[in-house]
Parts: C-alpha cells; sequence; structure tokens
C-alpha cells in the first residue's frame, strides 16, 4: 500500500515526522491540519501561537498525531489560518467518534487483578449463577456477606454482576439508588447518611466493598460497632435498606468477633464452589 505522507519542519527547525492519513483518526485529521497550514502559505507556529492564544507546543503537537488534539486548540489553530472553525469541528467530532469507538473494541476483557467494574459488564463473564445467587440473598434477606480469598473476583462480582443485575430489574425490585462504598477510617462518620433509605417505596441498595477495612483502618471499636449496627437496621421489619458487603476470606473471624449483633443471614462465597459448600446462615 502506497502511503501518502506529508513531512514538515517545526518552528525551530526540527523535521516533523512522516505521517501516514491512513493510521488513524488522530492521523488524518492532523495531515489535514498541515495540509491546511502549507494552502495558508506555511506560517510559522511561533506566528500562529501569537495570534491563537496557545503555546508553539500547543499547535504544532495538534499537528503531529501522535493523539487526538483537545477541541479548543484545532478551532484555535484552523482560525488563525482563516478556515471556517465550525468546520473543522465537525471533523474533530467525527475522529473523536472513531478513537473512542476504537478505544472501546480494545478494552481487554482479562484484568489480572484489577476488578471489573459495572462498565464492564459485557466483558465479565462465568458469574452470572452468583451473581443471581447475591441478587437472591440480598433480595430474601435484605443483608448478604460475599467472602473469599484475596483476588477471588468478590469486587468484581459486586460491581460488574450484581449492580447491572440490579439496573436491569424492573417495577418494584428495581433500586430507588444504589450506593457503593467502603469503610475507610471512620466508616460509620463517613457513611452514616448513605445507609438512611432514600425517600418513596423503593429500596435503597448500599454495596460495601472491602469490607475488611473495617478492621484493618478502623481502630476505634465503638466506631466500628456502630458502623455495623446501622448495616444491620436493614434486618428490621418495613426497612428499605438492602446490604451486600464483600470481604476477604481471612476476616471471617473478625466479623464474628467485632460485636455480638453481628449475624449475617446470609453469606456467599467468591471461590466459584458449587451450591452447598459455601458457607451459609439462615434468616437471623
Amino acid at each position: 500500500m502506497v502511503c501518502s505522507q506529508v513531512e514538515r519542519y517545526d518552528p525551530v527547525g526540527r523535521r516533523e515526522k512522516p505521517l501516514d492519513p491512513d493510521a488513524g483518526p488522530a492521523q488524518r485529521l492532523a495531515h489535514e491540519l498541515r495540509l491546511l497550514r502549507e494552502k495558508a502559505g506555511k506560517p510559522p507556529y511561533r506566528e500562529m501561537a501569537e495570534r491563537a492564544g496557545y503555546s508553539t507546543t500547543a499547535l504544532s503537537q495538534a499537528a503531529a498525531g501522535d493523539q487526538l488534539p483537545s477541541l479548543a486548540v484545532v478551532r484555535a489553530y484552523v482560525q488563525v489560518l482563516d478556515a471556517d472553525p465550525d468546520e473543522w469541528e465537525r471533523r474533530w467530532r467525527e475522529a473523536d467518534a472513531e478513537v473512542r469507538a476504537s478505544s472501546a473494541e480494545e478494552r481487554a476483557p482479562y484484568r489480572g487483578l484489577a476488578r471489573f467494574e459495572p462498565g464492564d459488564s459485557d466483558l465479565f463473564f462465568g458469574r452470572d449463577r452468583q451473581a443471581g445467587e447475591l441478587l437472591d440473598l440480598v433480595r430474601a434477606h435484605r443483608f448478604a456477606a460475599v467472602f473469599g480469598p484475596s483476588g477471588s473476583g468478590k469486587s468484581s462480582l459486586l460491581r460488574a454482576g450484581l449492580i447491572p443485575a440490579l439496573r436491569q430489574a424492573q417495577g418494584a425490585e428495581r433500586p430507588a439508588v444504589i450506593r457503593v462504598l467502603t469503610p475507610g477510617e471512620r466508616p460509620a462518620g463517613a457513611h452514616e447518611e448513605a445507609l438512611v433509605a432514600a425517600d418513596g417505596d423503593l429500596d435503597t441498595w448500599v454495596i460495601v466493598d472491602q469490607f475488611e477495612e473495617l478492621f484493618t483502618l478502623c481502630h476505634d471499636r465503638l466506631e466500628r460497632v456502630r458502623f455495623l449496627d446501622l448495616l444491620l437496621r436493614a434486618r428490621a421489619p418495613g426497612s428499605r435498606l438492602r446490604v451486600a458487603v464483600a470481604v476477604r476470606g481471612d476476616f471471617y473471624g473478625h466479623c464474628g468477633a467485632a460485636t455480638s449483633s453481628w449475624s449475617p443471614p446470609g453469606m456467599s462465597s467468591a471461590s466459584g464452589s458449587p451450591p452447598g459448600t459455601a458457607p451459609r446462615q439462615g434468616a437471623g
């Protein structure tokens, strides 16, 4: 394939790298900007910068093709060359849409130890059964805990499994709001308002990730007990609060010893174990 290339010099006399307009949307737009400047008599970038209100570097980088420049820089670039900024805004938006589309297609389906987020639900495979079990647990008991080893996918199960499932719910099962939090050093003081149900008839869902922070970061026992009590209010008759927490497996004992009121009504495992092997308790 024969590629058309544009080779120019920047303001300080260095040779601009050859540019292939067929390499992608950023390169195509940069190529068109270089052609526009050439037709305008190739004014120095320093001279353009004085009129555009942007630095010589910003303007030269707009035509470098390394990445898509900002819309503001493109509009300023073409205005000093007496071109129509609205026409070039249209070109920029077309290029931006192509860049965004290609970025979505190139998302890595495997994240290693990085968690999946709600927007990654289309890449989150193999946990539909567990997400469904967790959803059923919280609906039946209003409170459920997911235990699993570090790196077993607890956070991903909550964020890319449970949350998308909740967003697809209809009617009375649709949440009023979904709140996601981690305990931190002062869990009760920081999150008390988040543990109050929203107004209306629909339930408020609270997702507590990295629940073990209650023991690793919070060293005030009274603060810890208060936070647990706030969470466990979800079990009260007439409560419009539903809670799902993810806990590292080695903190299972800490949860049991934290307070006498701690008796999770529903437990699940993020390890992928067959039904019956995950630790569970009846409603309590």
